[in-house]
């Protein structure tokens, strides 16, 4: 893989283009490590999304799913509203402001900011949403996307998916995978795999496989469920092949209620690495994330 030279580090820049995305690049690479947009879509996401040897492992909007870049998060229907497709009557989550970007030692970047969710036809917001996406640089070979979303609920809600009939139960934090990724396969916290996950529970699950490009181009995206996050652990569902696809679906068995005023907390790490880990070693990261009560 093209990694540097043992000892030493890349310079990395991070770049906003005020009102739309912020990427953060390295000069060895031609595309971002990662840039998320948070303008000009209905709804925020990060895409591409590489791993640090800079094979890209997100998918932008595939003509069948257009809706669907990279990494991202949504709730399919609130009292009814779709805010999961995007077209004409469908909800959109709404940034007030750009990210305020805080950068800590050691390289973590944090992007934090406000959103609302807007129903269709300017009748109201159901949700008023702060979120927290922090960048940790873990090591060689892994970086993490650390989410922390707090909704508060505007009205009485039911949060809703399509119940799963050959499709379905999607819905939360969601990674739609680049078709230049050959021989996956999805492995969850008990040991399991498999290539279509239909509801299964399970702490974290890992999309990983090959990548063209020379020999040995490995690589993959892990989502851990925080295990504080309501419906621990989440069910999931997803497939690999050509519409690689992993969701932490924490609706996929049942609707959810919301009183007004109730406040639904939500962390996840995405955990973006290069080669093939095993269970071990991701048990080993998460049991790392999850001992850490900042998330």
């Amino acid at each position: 893989m093209p990694h540097l030279p043992s000892g030493i580090k890349p310079i990395m820049n991070l770049n906003h283009a005020i009102g739309q995305s912020i990427e953060l690049r390295s000069p060895q690479f031609e595309q971002p490590l990662w840039r998320y947009t948070y303008g000009g879509k209905p709804k925020p996401f990060f895409h591409p999304l590489c791993t640090p040897a800079g094979f890209c492992v997100s998918l932008f909007e595939p003509h069948d799913h257009v809706w669907h870049r990279g990494l991202w998060f949504a709730i399919k229907f609130v009292n009814g509203d779709n805010f999961w497709e995007e077209k004409e009557g469908y909800g959109t989550q709404r940034p007030l402001l750009p990210p305020a970007i805080t950068h800590f030692a050691g390289g973590s970047i944090e992007l934090s900011h406000d959103l609302s969710w807007d129903r269709p036809n300017d009748a109201g917001a159901v949700f008023a949403e702060s979120r927290r996406i922090v960048y940790r640089p873990l090591n060689d070979e892994a970086y993490a996307l650390d989410w922390d979303i707090e909704i508060t609920a505007l009205a009485d809600l039911i949060l809703d998916r399509t119940p799963f009939t050959t499709w379905g139960g999607y819905g939360g934090l969601v990674i739609r995978g680049n078709r230049n990724w050959q021989q996956t396969r999805i492995l969850f916290s008990n040991g399991s795999t498999t290539d279509r996950p239909v509801g299964q529970p399970a702490k974290w699950g890992d999309l990983s496989g090959f990548f063209d490009g020379g020999l040995n181009c490995e690589g993959g995206i892990a989502l851990f469920d925080h295990p504080e996050n309501p419906r621990h652990p989440t069910p999931w569902y997803g497939g690999t092949g050509s519409g690689h696809y992993l969701n932490a679906a924490f609706l996929f068995h049942e609707p959810m209620q919301l009183a007004e005023g109730d406040i639904f907390h939500l962390r996840y790490r995405v955990l973006i690495h290069d080669n093939i880990w095993d269970q071990e070693r991701l048990q080993a990261a998460y049991d790392a994330y999850s001992a850490d009560t900042g998330g």
